[in-house]
């Protein structure tokens, strides 16, 4: 498939159609924004082996669908500890911004102890077809493709729910496992809503909490929101097929029915 999020232009990325978010026909999902972060900040060399423990974007705007360029620098360099920045510029105006924290590998051995149940793996699952929104280019309807494990993505409360990547985060290029993670992380606030159509629940942050590294295609979001009055926060434990591996959180600024 040569559809992908982002076509590379020079030194930008042009947002394609299957970028957008559901709040808007012009502004991109928040998976696609920490996705192409983290296509550009795993472009920075570590000066021993390192993996990545963070992620947290900020997005001070809606990001619009108009070519972004992304820039880099190393805030802190270490052989233990490594932290990133990135700014997102939009026609001269920043619109987002990221931090990443990288610790060195390490194959310590650890002794035995408690760890999270691994997920019903979603081979044998059926696709999840949603039933708002079934048409047109968003990335929750072409981006990614969903398996239900338990709950309900447009009933309200929690849910949980395989995801994986349709489509390429930057066109000719296959996308790393942190970016397949980050891509799907943005979804908790969606596939856990507990307020009716027509409120207001856009997340203007993200974070991503790593463990270990992810593997494979197929990132499990065990998702649930919880708000208190106009502001909420969804979070959402996150597996692969090895089990568990990270954390999502969402800030939630929240806003009546329109």
């Amino acid at each position: 498939m040569t559809e992908a999020v982002f076509e590379r232009i020079g030194d930008a990325f042009q947002p394609q159609p299957v970028s957008r978010s559901g709040w808007g026909e012009e502004v991109l999902h928040g998976g696609p924004v920490a996705a192409l972060f983290v296509h550009q900040m795993e472009r920075v060399p570590t000066p021993v082996p390192m993996q990545v423990t963070r992620l947290t974007v900020d997005m001070f705007r809606p990001v619009p669908t108009s070519p972004l360029i992304v820039t880099t620098k190393v805030s802190r360099e270490g052989r233990r500890i490594q932290t990133l920045e990135a700014s997102m510029d939009s026609g001269g105006v920043e619109v987002a911004r990221a931090t990443m924290l990288r610790i060195r590998s390490d194959d310590l051995a650890v002794p035995d102890h408690p760890t999270r149940e691994p997920l019903p793996e979603p081979d044998g699952l059926p696709v999840y077809r949603m039933r708002e929104h079934d048409e047109g280019d968003w990335f929750h309807t072409r981006g990614v493709e969903m398996r239900l494990v338990s709950g309900d993505v447009v009933e309200p409360g929690p849910a949980t729910v395989w995801m994986r990547l349709t489509v390429p985060i930057v066109a000719g290029e296959e996308p790393s496992p942190i970016q397949r993670a980050v891509a799907v992380a943005d979804f908790p606030n969606g596939i856990s809503r507990v307020l009716p159509p027509g409120w207001l629940y856009i997340n203007p942050d993200l974070t991503v909490h790593f463990g270990r590294p992810p593997a494979g295609e197929w990132i499990a979001l065990r998702a649930r929101t919880d708000i208190t009055g106009g502001v909420g926060l969804a979070q959402a434990e996150l597996f692969d097929t090895g089990g568990a591996f990270g954390h999502s959180l969402q800030s939630l600024l929240v806003a009546g029915a329109v």
